[in-house]
């Protein structure tokens, strides 16, 4: 299943390690604040554990939200930011 992982998060320490985690699980940035990528339900259970602990009581929020391969093929992305 896609997952894409976007968060809003005050502190710069925190906001971090929130990016590491989402790496360390093979996601790719997308946007500053936002991965994706596709991973199995077992590791996006360990993956919202993980963000879990390390966002702590921290100010802000994270959103993990999945999405199926027809809904994710149906998605339209306009511009390239990597130009």
């Amino acid at each position: 299943m896609y997952t894409y992982v976007i968060y809003d998060i005050v502190e710069d320490r925190i906001r971090k390690k929130i990016a590491d985690v989402c790496l360390d699980y093979g996601l790719k940035r997308i946007q500053y604040s936002a991965f994706l990528g596709d991973i199995n339900t077992t590791r996006r259970r360990a993956l919202d554990a993980k963000l879990t602990r390390e966002f702590g009581a921290a100010e802000g929020k994270i959103e993990v939200i999945g999405v199926c391969a027809k809904d994710f093929d149906q998605r339209t992305i306009i511009g390239d930011a990597e130009r």
